[in-house]
């Protein structure tokens, strides 16, 4: 509990002993002095309800005094002075009591919700390690560190800013930022992202980012902004209070005055003073009974987790409104590398070409690794890796790298080409068709065609089976959008149980196939795509949801995208929608409860069935339990 909700149960308290004091006087001394005078049992409960609702009190009156007259203080206000005015000391007072209780419970819980989600998210550094020229490492904000500064990150300290290991080794807990608990180890040369924790080895990072840039901090802006981006849900609520609150204030005033004006014309009077005090307290109950705050604190409240629950479980959402939509979701368009496959390529195998019998598989690949040691392709890194030796580039001259084509050079003094088909063309040379499910690099050796070299990009772990539980999900259709070779495509599709894949596409190209889908979707149905690479910004875009890969994607990605995967695992997709599945189902519960309830307490005090007593479980039992179900959201590491 914060300072100020420790005094509101002070404050609780107090009111409840003085209320009960009273109340049990009263009944056992019903003639006592203090009692028989109107004025003094007036005062006496004035004590006890001033203590506990002088607040309420103060911002009814501010809220009349900026004209924005129609809230639930303003309900409270007007229920519980009526109640007095009426002599019906113990209902008001009890009303003012049980609301702040609502009030309290509230929040404490909107309070613990976010102090859960705070602590999921608690990645921002608070210092950096900075090597200063003297080689002297020096505690700095971390906003001081400029790109390429040498940081020390200590075993249990957080990385403050994203960079690449140097020098060291160790493991890393990434579950703030990816929800997996498993750590992951880094050596020296590999990318490390800001918001990890050291676990025991001592790091030298140099950084590749500024702080406001890093991963961490990108994190927390989502975060923290998501607040800002209403679900229609939302906006609904919103509008609903704006008119309904003035709606049931005068349906209140002509519940105390029609009817009793009524009965007094057509059944000439009677008791007149009772028949105006019993509608009056009708009219009292309806307004206590009326008051939206169930509507209007669990709705946001259960977005709010819902996006909370899929931080922690690395799935970050800009907003509710992406998340409401996200339920919605029935076509699911992937992007190939980097997204289903890891983008790491390797090689799978070397073939030396028929009748080449001076080059051997070996020395084909060595030549190829030597001639591409200058590039830094990922296929250029994959034959390097392969080689598995140290480049000596003393070895290599006269490299030229023609784009689209492939690469020039002399090793050793001979002519080596490597590259594509078309550089095989440019060179006039006869090659060997392939059909291999991979990336074919041709080689040239001494203007002679030496082999081919097949290089295939992995499948994630997880790829398969994230297919599979999309359609567990209910999606209507799986889609893969590649620029790879159609063989490539249809092999990776039907290795994953993907329904359609398009490949050899350009990113225009990929927009096109969107936009196809889009047009011929039905009702309130969601395209979602799913991209890593910097031309995937434009399709991410253009989707009714854009959903990038966090750890491996490219920043326009991230900054073009609506959903946010940090561990680059596609299985999180279909999570990601049974959560936000979750999230829509408890607001609806919370929309159609609330409502219901209040409908027939409504109805039931109009036709006066319905006291006092009633009216403040219609208020307060219903937040109360409206706000105890949106914290479910919250839940949803077994989904």
């Amino acid at each position: 509990m914060n300072r100020k909700q420790r005094k509101v149960l002070v404050r609780l308290i107090v009111s409840i002993v003085l209320v009960a004091g009273l109340w049990i006087t009263q009944e056992c001394i019903p003639d006592c002095a203090l009692y028989t005078n109107r004025w003094l049992t007036l005062a006496l409960y004035l004590v006890p309800y001033l203590v506990i609702g002088y607040d309420i009190l103060r911002k009814a009156w501010k809220g009349i005094l900026r004209r924005q007259v129609f809230d639930e203080n303003f309900l409270m206000a007007i229920a519980t002075i009526g109640a007095i005015a009426l002599e019906d000391y113990r209902e008001g007072v009890a009303v003012m009591i049980f609301y702040q209780i609502g009030e309290l419970f509230q929040s404490y819980a909107v309070g613990r919700s976010r102090k859960n989600i705070s602590e999921l998210m608690d990645i921002r550094p608070d210092y950096a390690n900075l090597e200063n020229e003297n080689g002297e490492w020096e505690q700095v904000d971390p906003d001081e560190v400029a790109i390429g500064s040498m940081i020390l990150v200590k075993p249990g300290e957080k990385v403050p800013i994203d960079g690449v290991v140097t020098e060291g080794r160790s493991f890393l807990n990434t579950s703030a930022l990816t929800g997996e608990s498993v750590p992951r180890e880094v050596n020296v040369g590999d990318g490390i992202i800001s918001g990890s924790i050291n676990l025991n080895g001592l790091l030298k990072i140099r950084t590749t980012k500024e702080f406001g840039e890093s991963t961490a901090s990108k994190i927390l802006e989502l975060v923290e902004n998501a607040g800002s981006k209403k679900s229609q849900s939302e906006q609904f609520i919103s509008r609903f209070a704006k008119f309904y609150t003035p709606i049931v204030c005068c349906s209140a005033l002509a519940l105390a005055v029609i009817p009793p004006v009524v009965i007094l014309l057509t059944m000439g009077g009677g008791n007149g003073l009772t028949t105006w005090t019993e509608w009056i307290m009708r009219a009292l109950t309806f307004l206590v009974i009326s008051c939206p705050c169930a509507l209007v604190i669990s709705i946001p409240l259960s977005f709010f987790a819902g996006i909370g629950g899929a931080s922690r479980e690395g799935v970050l959402v800009k907003g509710s409104n992406y998340l409401e939509r996200l339920s919605q979701t029935k076509y699911v368009m992937f992007d190939k590398t980097g997204t289903m496959t890891q983008g790491v390529f390797e090689v799978k195998e070397v073939h030396a070409a028929e009748g080449i019998t001076d080059i051997s598989e070996d020395t084909l690949l060595e030549y190829a690794a030597l001639a591409e040691s200058y590039s830094t392709h990922p296929i250029s890194k994959s034959l390097i890796a392969a080689y598995g030796k140290e480049i000596d580039q003393t070895r290599i001259r006269d490299v030229e790298e023609i784009s689209g084509n492939g690469v020039l050079a002399k090793v050793d003094g001979v002519a080596v080409g490597c590259g594509n088909e078309k550089l095989m063309r440019r060179l006039n040379l006869p090659f060997a068709e392939n059909t291999g499910v991979g990336t074919i690099v041709h080689v040239m050796i001494q203007n002679r065609y030496a082999g081919y070299i097949l290089i295939a990009d992995r499948l994630k772990e997880t790829a398969g089976e994230a297919v599979a539980a999309l359609k567990r999900a209910g999606m209507r259709e799986t889609i893969m959008l590649t620029g790879d070779r159609k063989n490539v495509a249809d092999s990776i599709a039907a290795e994953l149980g993907i329904d359609k894949v398009y490949s050899e596409l350009l990113p225009a190209d990929k927009v096109s196939r969107v936009e196809e889908v889009l047009d011929r979707k039905q009702g309130k149905e969601i395209v979602a795509f799913v991209g890593d690479g910097i031309n995937d910004a434009p399709v991410l875009s253009r989707a009714d949801i854009g959903i990038a890969m966090g750890a491996m994607g490219s920043d326009a990605a991230i900054e073009a995208a609506d959903i946010v995967l940090m561990d680059d695992d596609p299985l999180k997709i279909a999570k990601a929608i049974r959560i936000s599945k979750k999230c829509i189902r408890i607001v609806y519960q919370n929309i159609y409860f609330a409502i219901g309830v209040k409908l027939l307490c409504l109805i039931l005090g109009a036709l006066g069935i319905a006291n006092m007593w009633i009216a403040i479980f219609a208020d307060v039992g219903v937040m109360v339990i409206a706000v105890l179900n949106a914290i479910r959201a919250l839940r949803v590491k077994n989904l």
